[in-house]
């Protein structure tokens, strides 16, 4: 058996550098998001992912992967929106920007963890398009609590979801690792 925590930790480090490396081009610029915003960021990202999957052709270089990426990143934004809030200018720096990403992606780790146990790895045999799939429902789900200005009667709210987006592409990214090499 794989050792998840390993691989896990392996692809957040790619995350977390591409996080750090944007953060030196742009500064926190992406705080002036408001969190439905970056829903619909995360939304695009996962429609392109889907298309490529479907057409099985692609005529932008972006891969997949790359996709996966920014879907962990832009999650981790928008928890960090809605801990803190959009703003019109930038108010942090790139080292509490950094320190926010990473309190974020260690919490996704502990919940991964703690799912994991609990499904015994089940994620392993599923297909990639199936996480794109799940995703995708996340993010209508997410838009539907947004349009309800957060209040939910029966469900877990935005934030639970960010979470499982973070967790579903990490594992895409796994198994692309497993099969491709990236």
């Amino acid at each position: 058996m794989a050792d998840t925590a390993k691989q896990y930790q392996q692809i957040i480090e790619k995350c977390a550098d591409l996080f750090q490396r944007k953060l030196q081009d742009y500064g926190a610029a992406w705080r002036a998001l408001r969190p439905s915003s970056v829903t619909d960021q995360l939304y695009i990202k996962a429609k392109r992912i889907r298309s490529i999957q479907e057409k099985k052709a692609q005529k932008i270089e972006d891969n997949i992967a790359d996709e996966f990426i920014g879907l962990v990143n832009y999650a981790a934004m928008a928890i960090i929106q809605l801990e803190y809030g959009a703003v019109v200018e930038i108010d942090l720096s790139n080292e509490q920007a950094i320190a926010a990403h990473q309190k974020v992606l260690n919490e996704a780790f502990e919940l991964m963890n703690n799912k994991n146990h609990d499904y015994d790895e089940a994620w392993r045999n599923m297909r990639i398009s199936s996480f794109t799939d799940i995703i995708l429902v996340k993010l209508l789900r997410i838009k539907q609590i947004e349009n309800n200005e957060g209040i939910t009667i029966a469900s877990e709210g935005a934030e639970s979801n960010y979470f499982d987006i973070i967790n579903y592409a990490v594992f895409a990214l796994i198994l692309l690792n497993e099969k491709n090499n990236i």
